[in-house]
């Protein structure tokens, strides 16, 4: 029995609405799958790398899961006790830093003061109150989405327990998955869906392996560097400033006008805050001139409003877990929007006349190309 293209588009459509369903259903207790996704999908190629030297599947998982599992605990025993410390020290020491960073813009108000009207400088305040109010209370429901979504749901032990034990399964079996997935399907849409998930799969490998080990260098770099110049809680800051660089521009910059507040509260002189922002400059050249062109790549089509708007999305709707899922999401989305156009470009619908049907594509190649998401 033939289905006809009408039929199996609604067919898929209801596949694509239940998966997303049971994926909202169960995304409180999803954050240790996905991390353990993350976790085989970012260390299959080492797998297959000791596949072939020689050793079995199996063995080559045992090595992989228990090496890094092991330097990931052993990181964070030797990071933790001074973290913890900083972040203590860093919440006590606020209202002091808030003193002293007032006191230094003291100045500037007087200088502000003589040359605007008392007025206009008054509704400038409030208006400066009122909105600071209103992001604060928005990345506070943020935070507190993500958070709530998240660890508080499904907390550290079940990320302890449950995330090692799926990476291990799934590294051990991720050829065998991605060949039985094959296996199901279609047979006259196979060869384009196989290009299609290619693609994708060239597009988060070079943004999550790439990006992962950029934010890894950076949250090292900044972390000594801000220690060095003598910066308060400066390896909190680096390190937090590192981990969140996969937000484009975002992460940088909140770490970077946090790291300058602290260092003109602190000292008050010119001479340690160009230090602060030479570390800065010097992490962004290393990253934009030959980490990111290098590990990344310039041509993995994701554009950086639409990672922040993914990531914003996954975080609100879904928690922590949406954060997870939100890069993935996104490359899928931009790599099937980028198909869909080429074919649309590629039939009468757009040229109005003959030329080749919807899927006349032959080898569906599709042009990685920062102009759409």
């Amino acid at each position: 029995m033939t289905v006809s293209r009408e039929r199996q588009f609604w067919i898929w459509l209801a596949v694509l609405v239940v998966a997303i369903s049971f994926i909202v259903f169960v995304s409180s207790i999803l954050l240790p799958f996905v991390a353990g996704m993350a976790v085989a999908y970012f260390l299959d190629p080492l797998a297959d790398k000791l596949e072939s030297w020689g050793l079995s599947r199996t063995l080559a998982t045992v090595i992989i899961t228990v090496s890094f599992f092991v330097a990931v605990v052993a990181v964070l025993f030797l990071i933790f006790p001074l973290l913890q410390g900083q972040i203590v020290g860093f919440f006590q020491k606020v209202p002091s830093l808030i003193e002293n960073f007032e006191a230094w813009l003291a100045p500037l108000k007087e200088t502000l003061a003589e040359r605007i009207p008392s007025e206009k400088l008054e509704k400038l305040s409030e208006a400066s109150k009122s909105y600071g109010g209103a992001i604060v209370k928005w990345l506070g429901g943020l935070l507190k989405g993500v958070w709530q979504g998240g660890v508080a749901l499904f907390n550290a032990l079940s990320l302890i327990l449950i995330t090692p034990v799926v990476s291990f399964y799934l590294l051990r079996d991720w050829d065998k998955v991605v060949s039985k997935v094959d296996s199901w399907l279609p047979r006259e849409f196979a060869p384009a869906i196989r290009s299609v998930t290619k693609d994708i799969d060239v597009t988060i490998a070079g943004f999550v392996r790439g990006q992962g080990t950029v934010c890894i260098f950076l949250a090292v770099f900044y972390g000594i560097g801000l220690t060095s110049v003598g910066l308060d809680f400066g390896l909190m800051v680096g390190i937090t400033t590192g981990l969140i660089s996969f937000i484009p521009y975002f992460g940088m910059l909140v770490g970077m006008a946090t790291a300058l507040a602290i260092a003109i509260a602190q000292f008050g002189e010119i001479v340690p805050v160009v230090l602060v922002l030479v570390v800065f400059g010097a992490g962004q050249t290393i990253e934009s001139m030959f980490l990111t062109p290098k590990l990344v790549g310039e041509k993995v089509g994701l554009h950086a409003v639409w990672v922040i708007f993914a990531l914003m999305v996954g975080g609100a709707t879904v928690g922590f877990t949406g954060v997870l899922l939100a890069v993935p999401v996104a490359a899928t989305i931009g790599v099937l929007v980028r198909f869909f156009l080429a074919q649309y470009l590629a039939s009468p619908l757009y040229s109005g006349s003959g030329g080749n049907s919807i899927g006349g594509n032959p080898n569906g190649k599709i042009s990685n190309s920062d102009d759409t998401p």
